[in-house]
């Protein structure tokens, strides 16, 4: 199958100049974010998105059309969409990381490890009791990176399928962190799934969750040149 392009930035990638290849939907959202790393999350997101798809697409940045609707009330900060190109976005701490497969849907998650973080309580509202179980056999200092790879596996699933938000965590099962990556139950659901967790360095857990019964081949590219362009 043809391979799933995965471009990380960072915020210190952000740059005024980037704000005018957005559309005006995308410059209101962007003023307003209070601080400015979402700001910088944000910016460097949509124009990774504009830039990849303006190379395939042989058009400018500003003239990729992009949909943003949420499914819920119809206003643009829901996940992006464009005609011809599956696509997810995420962002953590400095990384941003943007998939792109031309036919499968998608799904991306990356996220900044936090040793404080209390994993068995966490686990509770977030993990089955089957995943909760597993995670409490990891020693302690090794449970928020435990506890953080669960939870970007099951977020690339829930975005690749479009479920999001609304998907119940505890019932999206996926394999064991020290295991390779995989759905192992989700009720209800019966479609094809693949996972793979991506490197990200030793602050971040990442994982791609791709629709299809084939495992993918994934592509990493450093966003920074083509945004410093």
């Amino acid at each position: 199958m043809t391979a799933v392009e995965v471009w990380w930035g960072r915020t210190a990638d952000a740059r005024p100049g980037l704000v005018g290849e957005l559309a005006p939907a995308e410059r209101d959202r962007l003023a307003a974010y209070a601080r400015d790393e979402d700001k910088s999350r944000f910016l460097v997101g949509a124009t990774i998105v504009r830039r990849v798809l303006a190379g395939k697409l042989e058009l400018a940045p500003a003239d990729i059309q992009l949909d943003r609707s949420c499914p819920d009330c119809g206003r643009q900060h829901g996940k992006v969409s464009t005609e011809g190109m599956q696509l997810s976005v995420s962002h953590s701490g400095d990384l941003i990381v943007v998939a792109f497969h031309p036919t499968a849907a998608v799904g991306v998650d990356v996220e900044l490890i936090n040793p404080a973080i209390d994993a068995d309580s966490l686990a509770a509202v977030s993990l089955s009791d089957l995943e909760a179980t597993e995670l409490a056999g990891f020693e302690p200092a090794a449970r928020a990176r435990a506890f953080t790879q669960y939870w970007t596996r099951k977020e690339a699933v829930v975005k690749a399928t479009g479920d999001g938000i609304r998907a119940d965590l505890r019932k999206v099962i996926v394999s064991a962190p020290d295991q390779p990556p995989a759905l192992r139950e989700w009720s209800g659901y019966d479609g094809p799934v693949r996972l793979v967790d991506l490197q990200a360095g030793v602050e971040y857990a990442a994982a791609l969750a791709i629709l299809s019964d084939q495992s993918p081949e994934v592509r990493s590219f450093d966003a920074a040149p083509m945004l410093r362009s």
